[in-house]
């Protein structure tokens, strides 16, 4: 491989940049951008985008051009640039000479005082700062029932913080949408159509998840389904598929990380898995959701001496495409009278959760139920 980087630097400096992305996950600390490079804005926006920068990271834009090949062309495109990133507030100019451009405006301490307390909390764990170790760089996710509602918020987020996702739902149209949303930003992804309550889908997809990837480090089991019976009228058909997707599912889901030596596991149970919400009925959701609870409390404490760490989300009623029923509209108004919020939750209220509990920050908790 390393033979082929003079080839790839004659074929311009971009492909040269993502080859060298690709041969080594760590992020950038400094990107020089030459006025003569082609695409400049393309090329700006892939770094950024692709999240090969670090936090506080420099980007360098030539603004002076040698004299004896310079053009007016070169000095426009240049002031051009400028003015982009300037816009950007993401970053800010540090310098002038040339310009020079700083992700994020979080500056780590380096020349501390006398009588300075210098620990890890001065320089940050492993002199990372909290947002460097929030981020998801080269892991590997999949989100299930990543189609829609919760699920697909739960892939973008992963996604934004540099996660590669695979996206997973029993509908392949619905997945192939949401990678479609997350290939304009830059993010990789694939899309795959499994039923997971089927032990055959779940190897197919984890095999082919860890042949294209290499691992799965973030499990994200969201799948499941509700099917709103009374108690008295819920059949063992509604019983077993209900099951069968948020039970059964999940806990084959969950055994696959145990191979790794290391991964996240983050599992989607419900605020009904700790009180009964009314006037709704739904037996078999309410039971399977305490059930999803139980699968993240029982191996928590037992798989995190072999590097796996289990936690759930619980939302609050979300305001999802599956809300919108007829049989549930009138109660919609009911609900957001109860909630102190006085609304019903956005899936985008839910997103930082499931990067908090993916990445580093969160590897001292393990078997926990997030209630949101």
């Amino acid at each position: 491989c390393l033979s082929m980087l003079p080839v790839l630097y004659t074929l311009g400096s971009t492909i040269y940049l993502i080859f060298l992305r690709l041969m080594n996950c760590e992020q950038f600390d400094m990107v020089f951008i030459v006025v003569a490079e082609q695409s400049l804005i393309n090329y700006y926006s892939l770094i950024i985008c692709s999240n090969m920068l670090k936090m506080n990271g420099v980007i360098c834009l030539q603004n002076k051009t040698n004299p004896a090949k310079s053009s007016d062309k070169d000095e426009t495109v240049a002031m051009k640039m400028t003015d982009i990133i300037n816009a950007d507030p993401r970053v800010e100019q540090v310098s002038a000479v040339p310009l020079s451009f700083k992700i994020g405006s979080q500056t780590c301490p380096r020349d501390p005082q006398p009588g300075i307390t210098t620990d890890g909390v001065f320089w940050g764990y492993k002199r990372r700062c909290i947002l460097d170790r929030l981020r998801l760089d080269c892991k590997v996710a999949y989100v299930t029932g990543g189609g829609q509602g919760i699920g697909r918020a739960f892939v973008h987020a992963l996604g934004e913080a540099g996660a590669k996702v695979a996206i997973i739902d029993i509908a392949l149209e619905k997945a192939q949408a949401v990678a479609k949303e997350l290939e304009v930003n830059g993010i990789k992804s694939v899309a795959m159509a499994a039923d997971v309550s089927k032990a055959e889908d779940v190897k197919r997809i984890v095999d082919s998840i860890v042949a294209n990837w290499g691992r799965i480090d973030i499990a994200c089991n969201n799948a499941g389904i509700n099917m709103n019976s009374a108690s008295e009228d819920t059949t063992l058909e509604e019983w077993d598929k209900t099951f069968n997707v948020s039970l059964r599912g999940l806990f084959m889901c969950c055994r696959i990380m145990l191979s790794q030596g290391y991964g996240k596991i983050i599992n989607t149970a419900s605020m009904a898995s700790l009180i009964v919400p009314h006037p709704q009925k739904q037996l078999a959701y309410n039971t399977s959701k305490a059930g999803v609870v139980k699968l993240t409390q029982t191996p928590g404490p037992e798989w995190i001496d072999r590097g796996v760490r289990v936690s759930c989300i619980s939302p609050g009623i979300v305001d999802t495409p599956l809300i919108h029923t007829d049989a549930l509209k009138p109660l919609v108004q009911r609900w957001s009278n109860n909630i102190p919020a006085g609304r019903l939750a956005r899936v985008t209220d839910l997103q930082a959760a499931v990067v908090y509990l993916a990445s580093e920050v969160s590897d001292y908790m393990t078997g926990h139920n997030l209630v949101i």
